[in-house]
């Protein structure tokens, strides 16, 4: 038999009963603690964003640059490979993100899952809150916040390894001429984000 014949004597898909039948596995995951990591997408004006939590908090935001199924089978093999589209563990962080965007909201308060940071590069994605919306901080400023002010390109390792994004902002880091520097989303993604939060 033909393969196109195979195909055309299979049921077809009902996509409220797939909806459905997801919706019971996302609950029963969570309620025998087998979700160690919840993921959604977020359409954005820098691009589809995905977002992953832990149940400690937001893990991960990704651009669509970065290969979102690779981060999700990084995140697989360093927190969990017990992980799910469950957007609604999500939903905090989706709604303060459109905010943002929208221009409601200059800072996030929102639980973070730092797993995926160590040491110095840590240190520096702590400070980088601490930057004010529409403010920026050289390279050298911030290893010298971040206790180390001769770590300028450890800084910039630190912000090219950034997990989390937008939500922790290193677009907010530039050169010490005021030129762009590096950024996971892309140069466009950090004119995009500054000229946002510009005065």
């Amino acid at each position: 038999m033909m393969t196109d014949e195979l195909f055309s004597q299979l049921p077809e898909v009902d996509p409220e009963a797939t909806r459905r039948l997801h919706e019971r596995l996302v609950a029963a995951a969570q309620r025998e603690r087998l979700l160690d990591v919840a993921y959604r997408t977020l359409d954005t004006p820098v691009g589809t964003l995905l977002l992953a939590a832990t149940e400690d908090g937001l893990v991960r935001v990704a651009y669509d640059r970065e290969d979102h199924d690779a981060v999700l089978a990084k995140l697989a093999d360093a927190v969990s490979p017990r992980i799910l589209r469950a957007p609604a563990r999500l939903d905090p962080a989706a709604r303060q993100l459109t905010e943002y965007f929208d221009g409601g909201r200059r800072r996030f308060e929102l639980p973070l899952d730092f797993r995926l940071s160590r040491g110095f590069r840590r240190a520096v994605l702590a400070h980088l809150p601490d930057i004010g919306y529409g403010h920026t901080e050289s390279y050298a400023q911030v290893a010298a916040a971040a206790g180390s002010p001769r770590a300028v390109r450890a800084v910039g390792t630190a912000c090219a390894t950034n997990p989390l994004a937008v939500v922790v902002p290193c677009h907010r880091v530039v050169k010490s001429d005021g030129s762009f520097g590096g950024y996971v989303g892309g140069e466009d993604a950090k004119r995009t984000l500054l000229t946002m939060e510009a005065p």
